[in-house]
């Protein structure tokens, strides 16, 4: 059966992203499905306002795809949370168009609606029905699948199609002037129409016919004899609804039918879209991976044995590793890698002679290099035995001559944005036709999709391996040790390279033997995200040195963020363990919450605030304090681990929950154990994990004195106190010096400082000194003259001490130093 005629409608609507990734252009038909109105809309990223799957949310920001994405999934409606499957068409826009911040066009729609409500699509002279028990029952054709497709990109003959695209697309595009929603077309027309693929079942009369070529085909009975249903699949393009019914695309009007040769029509027509079919599936198999070598490797495939019997794709060494950018001029000095071989000759009978892998050093005069240099394909119909040595000499030693002898041989250059890739050679068998002009144009077709895809695969590589080199600089090596606390990291980037993200974890070591613990996941994903990740990190780090509650340091985290531009949007969650005291506080910025771990094994989620992200601005956070025991522990991740496909935020968080149930001491099992039963073989997003055990820190090894009298006799008696308390730790060799130090800040809180004065002494992983006053200005270090009478205090301490430090209390300050224990090396 021939359909010569398909017409169909589906409600679509248009949203245009700006150079930022935000939304620039939301009608009421996006409204309608979504759920979700202009105002609210406009100026957020999608990702933000709609719950697209991660593996989805890279296709709708500007720069990373350069290639039109489609596809579907099920988002629920931001109104009231029913589901909507949705069919998406993503394009890149390279330039903005008409003066217009537009780099991202996504064309969505309803296919719930298509597939359940009947489609309006007519095939010849039969309806597509819907699958239901009465569309059972009617005759003609039943609806069993639709997907999101793409036509065959349109070439430079696309004159006659372009003008009602870009008419239709203008409908949904009112914000734009003509000539920006022309050139956004074009853009359209060159990567290729949205279109869905029908799955359809056609019922058919089979009707009894005489034998032989004389007999006519008899007129279309009342009954048929017997019905027969014929699965049959085919791409219809989806035209946009704007209020009124269009076609969304229609084929040659049907000719009458007549019987005998006068069908011919229907057949010349099949056969004139098989090649355009062809072109579209080899198209989307080409372009369906991010992997350079990988869309080489498909180009073969598909080449084989469609279009030739042997086909070899050759890329110059440079593309292969991605050293350095493709060179603009070739040689016979260039080098080139062969990375993909396919045949359909016998098995084997190639894999010696011309291997998958192996560097090439091609002669000067060689087609090769010829069509390279020349940017044109080197075609010769019949490679006689002379033609066959010349070529073969190029390969050194191995007698490649029956590999070309008695073939056609075309030899086509892969040339991206103006510069050579590399070549595929195609051969065909002697007993198969040469190379025709419509196989020479549909080879030519290929070659400028497959370079581009190529091209595209090689800069995203660069781009994902500057991203990754940026993220895992940025992010801490090893766990610091630190007094009364364990930590322990675990990290694991996404799977496919376009969701790199920003996720970040860090464990700083604070003034008093307190450990700060933060964990952020920058929105978005890429070299930015990376960036930004980067910057962030090292703002907690800056911020964290000046001792502030959790909750006033993501508020200054937050106005970093807003000032330093709209793309700096984070989730982030800070909290502080003070192992003297045994308390966790902590402050949350729209991030997941920590589990806690008691020491018998129970666990829990921490309830605290969710908050807004970082950059968001607008709400105040909250601190939370929380009484841990020793031998607990708190784990904190990113969503990345708990999120999948098969499961939302919350039952990701639940199931950690369960699993961190009666944990062991052992962090390092503990984050192993999470990552082999939670996160995905190949996980779309990033994942971070941090595990803290808290062991607290003895309370003999912790001597305080508070409420000291400021006075002078005060300086010689806690200066006695301490000396005994070193005594007492086994810490006699120290004596002298730290008596000396202590003299110096009790000293100075006594002149420069204000109110009561305290004392705390604690034996860690060093000796540290802090001693309080409720003055508010900090001490500075200063150069003291020879004249001067005071000023050496710090000076001494600089120089004595292993480290020192100020740093704010509430109220008043706090003036700190360290000194090593006997037996410790320096810090470096």
């Amino acid at each position: 059966m021939v359909i010569d005629e398909l017409l169909g409608m589906a409600w679509m609507t248009a949203i245009t992203l700006n150079g930022r990734g935000r939304i620039s252009h939301w009608d009421d038909t996006a409204a309608g499905l979504f759920g979700v109105g202009r105002l609210q809309a406009v100026g957020r990223p999608p990702a933000s306002l709609l719950r697209l799957p991660r593996e989805h949310r890279g296709a709708f920001e500007p720069g990373v795809f350069g290639h039109v994405w489609c596809g579907s999934c099920t988002l629920p409606r931001v109104d009231n949370g029913v589901l909507t499957e949705v069919g998406w068409w993503v394009y890149p826009i390279d330039a903005d168009p008409g003066g217009h911040d537009t780099r991202v066009l996504a064309l969505a729609a309803d296919l719930r609606r298509l597939r359940e409500e009947g489609p309006g699509i007519v095939a010849g002279d039969l309806p597509v029905t819907a699958p239901d028990a009465v569309a059972r029952r009617v005759a003609g054709t039943r609806l069993l699948r639709v997907e999101p497709a793409l036509a065959t990109p349109a070439g430079p003959g696309t004159a006659p199609f372009a003008a009602p695209f870009t008419a239709r697309l203008a409908d949904l595009l009112p914000a734009l002037d003509p000539g920006a929603a022309e050139k956004i077309a074009l853009q359209v027309l060159g990567l290729g129409c949205p279109a869905v693929s029908l799955g359809l079942t056609v019922r058919l009369p089979i009707i009894p016919n005489a034998e032989g070529p004389a007999a006519p085909a008899p007129p279309r009975p009342a009954a048929p004899v017997r019905q027969a249903p014929q699965a049959r699949s085919r791409q219809v393009a989806a035209a946009a609804r704007t209020g009124r019914r269009r076609p969304a695309r229609a084929t040659r009007p049907a000719a009458p039918r007549t019987p005998g040769p006068a069908r011919s029509d229907g057949w010349e027509s099949r056969a004139m879209r098989e090649p355009l079919a062809y072109l579209s599936e080899a198209g989307q198999q080409i372009g369906g991976t991010l992997d350079h070598l990988q869309a080489a490797r498909k180009l073969a495939e598909v080449l084989v044995p469609r279009l030739a019997d042997f086909a070899a794709v050759e890329l110059l060494e440079r593309v292969v590793a991605d050293s350095a950018p493709p060179a603009a001029e070739v040689d016979e000095a260039t080098q080139m890698r062969r990375v993909a071989v396919v045949h359909n000759d016998e098995h084997g009978r190639w894999d010696d002679l011309v291997p998958e892998g192996e560097a090439l050093h091609l002669a000067s005069g060689a087609p090769f290099v010829q069509a390279m240099r020349t940017g044109r394909p080197v075609h010769i119909p019949h490679v006689d035995s002379a033609q066959a040595a010349e070529i073969a000499a190029s390969f050194g030693d191995r007698d490649l001559r029956p590999l070309f002898a008695g073939r056609a041989l075309l030899i086509v250059p892969l040339i991206a944005r103006g510069r050579v890739l590399g070549t595929f050679k195609l051969l065909r068998k002697a007993d198969r036709p040469g190379f025709g002009d419509l196989d020479l144009a549909m080879v030519d077709e290929l070659a400028r999709r497959a370079a581009l895809c190529i091209d595209n695969g090689r800069l995203y590589r660069r781009e994902v391996q500057v991203a990754e080199e940026l993220q895992h600089s940025m992010l801490p090596d090893d766990p610091p040790d630190v007094a009364g606390a364990r930590v322990r990291y675990r990290y694991r980037p996404a799977e496919q390279a376009i969701n790199v993200g920003g996720d970040w974890f860090d464990a700083i070591p604070l003034p008093g033997c307190r450990l700060g613990i933060v964990v952020g996941d920058v929105m978005g994903h890429g070299l930015t995200s990376a960036a930004i990740m980067g910057q962030m990190r090292t703002a907690v780090r800056t911020l964290a040195a000046e001792d502030m509650r959790p909750a006033r340091l993501l508020r200054q985290l937050d106005g970093l963020a807003r000032r330093l531009g709209e793309d700096y949007l984070a989730t982030c969650l800070y909290a502080v363990y003070d192992p003297v005291e045994r308390s966790c506080t902590l402050a949350n910025a729209g991030h997941i919450p920590p589990v806690l771990v008691s020491a018998y094994g129970d666990s829990r989620i921490l309830g605290v605030p969710s908050g807004v992200p970082i950059g968001v601005g607008g709400e105040a956070f909250e601190t939370v304090e929380v009484a841990v025991e020793d031998g607990s522990q708190l784990v904190l991740c990113t969503d990345g681990l708990l999120e999948r496909r098969d499961r939302d935020l919350d039952q990701g968080l639940e199931l950690m929950r369960s699993r961190l149930a009666g944990a062991t001491p052992d962090l390092d099992g503990t984050c192993d154990s999470l990552l082999d039963s939670l996160a995905a073989p190949t996980p779309a997003d990033d994942i971070a994990i941090v595990a803290v055990g808290f062991d607290g820190i003895p309370k003999d090894d912790v001597a305080a004195w508070e409420r000291l009298d400021p006075r002078p006799s005060t300086v010689p008696w806690i200066r006695a106190q301490v000396a005994a308390r070193l005594t007492d730790w086994g810490l006699g060799t120290l004596t002298d010096t730290v008596e000396l130090l202590v003299s110096e800040l009790v000293t100075n809180a006594l002149v420069h400082g204000a109110g009561t004065i305290g004392l705390r002494l604690i034996k860690g992983g060093t000796l540290l000194c802090e001693v309080y006053d409720d003055g508010a200005d900090l001490p500075r270090l200063r150069h003291a003259e020879a004249t001067d009478e005071s000023g050496r205090g710090l000076q001494l301490v600089s120089h004595l001490a292993a480290r020192w430090g100020t740093h704010r209390a509430e109220p008043g300050k706090v003036v700190w130093f360290e000194h090593l224990l006997p037996g410790m090396r320096p810090p470096p």
